[in-house]
């Protein structure tokens, strides 16, 4: 039998049997749609999660904190002993300390982390408006939108207004609290998303200015490449350090939603069994439409494999354009009740998000799995209909 041939065959139901064949189609594609979107969902739940993680020297970097029982510290001198340990390429110290911020005529209570400018990007810190600290300017601060809360500004109302800090340092002795202002005023450059800690980033230089630091609260440790850091951190563990890194909270992160994106896509599945069973009930009921005529192709000349090949043609079409239909249902939907979702949102105050995510392999993927589930459907069918005999074929009625 010719490919045209078979092709023709293969795609005559569209014209014999029209609304049976696309009602067979579009169960197929509410099937796939309800994996899709469920997929899709769990795409856009893990976008939404690690979207905040700047990549790039945030995943070579490692954040290192004394242990609780104050054997070690993190001075100076330690963290030069650091910085000279092998394919380590730079330390970005944090020393916090309690403070008073004044902003216009209110005073209020938080944390001033003072860091160098390199420290955010290997914190992986970015700000929702404005601009972090750089080398060459030492007036500006960043705060925390917790922090902006203390004052009822918004973030995008509080750049360029002008704050000052006291900041409260231990004395000789534990009872002995001194009150250092930093003696001039600062500006707010910038304003990172975070509701749940009160703080703001200050210049290292100034602190350190106007008081001694003598330990750090904790330091990012910047290595030169990922294929480093499991080795560096051990280094650092055997020193007695506590390390954090988040090339591994993002590896964890994505294991987790591989298992929720698998969960999700079972519970699609139990509409996509119900759909096959109904193409599997077409296909065996074409079989017995044809089965006159596949007793006449066989005495005719036709092989087995010609019936077989003929059938299962038929059925994997109908399978692909079951997933592609599935696929459209999916991403409309998706992409609808997203937009519907951001506009209340919007409207109500909140910021949009993009709860559905549909990457174009995944889709691809969807597409060739919807023709291989019309192969599996149509195996049965295929070999039934390649093992009748002609004659009693040709006398079914």
């Amino acid at each position: 039998m010719r490919t045209q041939d078979t092709v023709r065959l293969a795609t005559r139901m569209f014209k014999t049997r029209p609304a049976r064949t696309w009602l067979t189609i579009l169960g197929i594609g509410v099937g796939i749609a309800a994996v899709v979107v469920l997929v899709g969902l769990g795409y856009g739940l893990q976008g939404i999660i690690l979207e905040k993680i700047v990549f790039g020297d945030a995943l070579l970097s490692m954040n290192i904190t004394p242990p609780t029982s104050k054997a070690i510290i993190l001075e100076k001198k330690t963290l030069d002993d650091i910085a000279k340990i092998e394919h380590i390429q730079d330390v970005a110290p944090l020393a916090s300390f309690t403070s008073l911020i004044k902003f216009g005529d209110l005073t209020g209570s938080l944390a001033v982390r003072g860091v160098n400018p390199n420290y955010f990007k290997y914190a992986g810190v970015v700000p929702i408006v404005g601009a972090l600290n750089s080398n060459e300017s030492n007036d500006k601060v960043v705060l925390s939108t917790a922090a902006l809360k203390l004052f009822n500004v918004e973030a995008k109302d509080a750049i360029d207004k002008k704050v000052s800090f006291t900041v409260f340092v231990a004395g000789a002795t534990p009872d002995d609290i001194q009150e250092v202002p930093l003696g001039r005023d600062f500006v707010i450059g910038g304003v990172v998303d975070d509701s749940s800690s009160i703080y703001a980033f200050v210049p290292l230089s100034e602190m350190i200015s106007k008081f001694g630091i003598t330990s750090y609260e904790s330091a990012r440790v910047k290595v030169d490449s990922n294929q480093y850091l499991a080795a560096a951190e051990a280094d650092l563990i055997g020193r007695g350090y506590n390390v954090t890194a988040l090339s591994k909270t993002v590896e964890q992160a994505n294991k987790i939603f591989s298992g929720i994106q698998i969960i999700l896509a079972i519970f699609g599945g139990i509409a996509l069994v119900v759909s096959a069973i109904g193409m599997f009930n077409t296909m065996t009921v074409t079989l017995l439409e044809r089965t006159n005529e596949i007793g006449i192709m066989r005495t005719i000349g036709g092989s087995p494999t010609n019936i077989k090949v003929m059938f299962l043609s038929e059925s994997i079409v109908m399978g692909f354009l079951g997933g592609v239909v599935g696929i459209a249902i999916g991403v409309i939907g998706g992409t609808s009740i997203n937009f519907l979702l951001n506009y209340f949102a919007t409207q109500m105050g909140g910021a949009a998000t993009k709860l559905f995510k549909f990457p174009i392999p995944f889709l691809l993927f969807i597409a060739a799995f919807g023709a291989v589930m019309g192969f599996l459907t149509g195996i049965f069918p295929a070999r039934r209909a390649a093992s009748l005999s002609p004659l009693d074929a040709i006398r079914y009625k």
